[in-house]
């Protein structure tokens, strides 16, 4: 499928609101405030609409009770939240699209919503590689089910035909990236291992990682609460893979997330004995 034309300008109509997917009795979806910046024309309003409709598909089943408030602003230089933060604590996610490119806009936020949901902070980079993956495999749960979603209630009636093009934007990725059958998780893992730590944010290794991750939260999509426990004891000292995931283990509250960073530490082959 030619990626472009999944991004044609579609004009749109200002109708009604999105109620299709239940806010989350624990608090509010984080309010999501995007800056009066060069958009190429797309309204802010159009923006909010799909940011929202991206996050929405995450929130329900993070740990988190509330977020302080995600300002967007335009970048030129790839999407990317800051470490910064607003005077009143708000994240700083910065997308780099523009027009009525929807796939772009919701792809890059719900990555950068899950570096958010796993407490993102600053230190050694050992790892961040499948912080990294684990956000790839974010935008791809998101843009799945946000087809589900626009094809019952879209934010606006007339964009109920664009819905096909979401889940279609996350299959080219899944089938580019498809996963080598002839070897196991923890095969790919070694071979590649030292390369992922030079470049964490190698989108190729990323999204095929993600292939063989999407699958334990598109069947349990409650796994995605595990996510805030990620960074807990992250600090500037290196640490093995093994290690970072046997400190989210412990860290993780909840014996179903315990079990399922379990899982992935069997997948991987990186057992600490």
């Amino acid at each position: 499928m030619n990626l472009r034309n999944l991004f044609l300008p579609i004009a749109f109509c200002l109708v009604g609101a999105n109620h299709w997917a239940k806010e989350p009795a624990k608090g509010p979806l984080p309010e999501i405030r995007v800056s009066n910046a060069d958009w190429g024309g797309a309204s802010i309003r159009d923006i909010e609409k799909v940011l929202n409709s991206s996050a929405r598909q995450l929130w329900p089943h993070a740990s988190q009770e509330q977020l302080k408030p995600i300002i967007v602003d335009r970048s030129r230089t790839g999407p990317i939240v800051l470490f910064r933060r607003g005077n009143e604590g708000q994240y700083i996610v910065r997308l780099d699209t523009h027009k009525t490119f929807w796939c772009q806009y919701a792809f890059q936020f719900s990555h950068e919503f899950c570096h958010i949901l796993c407490g993102y902070k600053a230190g050694a980079r050992d790892n961040l590689w499948f912080e990294e993956s684990l956000c790839e495999t974010a935008s791809l749960f998101a843009m799945r089910s946000m087809r589900k979603e626009w094809d019952n209630e879209p934010p606006y009636p007339n964009w109920r035909g664009y819905s096909p093009s979401l889940e279609s934007y996350a299959q080219e990725r899944l089938d580019t990236h498809a996963w080598p059958d002839s070897l196991t998780v923890a095969e790919w893992y070694e071979r590649n291992k030292v390369k992922l730590k030079e470049n964490p944010t190698d989108r190729a290794k990323n999204t095929t990682i993600a292939t063989k991750l999407l699958p334990f939260f598109e069947k349990r999509p409650e796994n995605w609460g595990a996510l805030a426990y990620l960074n807990t004891h992250k600090t500037k000292t290196p640490r093995s893979f093994s290690t970072c995931l046997a400190d989210w283990k412990k860290a993780c509250k909840l014996t179903d997330h315990k079990e399922f960073v379990g899982k992935l530490v069997k997948m991987f082959g990186v057992e600490k004995f």
